[in-house]
């Protein structure tokens, strides 16, 4: 079994900056895609970023320039690191990991999520 557990959400003013961690746990499993989604009150969910294995990255145009994705691949964790924060990007925040187990694909696990609030 893998659980992904995301930490670092609270309450920022508009223009702030937070991290967010997401670190994966278990044994006998690696992960291929990491990435980072958010639902926001009266909305569906979406993507906001995915990391490959090697680094590649891809980031929805609503953050791109100001959230960026990286991770650490022998801690298997995935950080998100967020600036120029605005009210709208008030939402839930929940990790994503596509995981492989004995080297074969195990599944998609998602995270508990982890409350972002931008707010004056």
């Amino acid at each position: 079994q893998v659980q992904l557990v995301e930490s670092g959400g609270g309450l920022v003013q508009p223009g702030g900056s937070l991290r967010l961690s997401c670190a994966a746990s278990g044994s006998g499993f690696s992960i291929d895609i990491m990435g980072w989604y958010r639902q926001a009150p009266g909305k569906q969910r979406e993507l906001v970023a995915t990391i490959t294995s090697g680094g590649t990255t891809n980031t929805a145009a609503s953050v791109a320039g100001r959230f960026t994705i990286s991770r650490d691949n022998a801690k298997n964790t995935v950080y998100l690191q967020m600036s120029s924060l605005k009210p709208e990007d008030t939402a839930v925040y929940y990790c994503n990991a596509v995981v492989l187990l004995r080297s074969l694909y195990r599944g998609n696990y998602w995270g508990q999520g982890t409350q972002v609030t931008v707010s004056s």
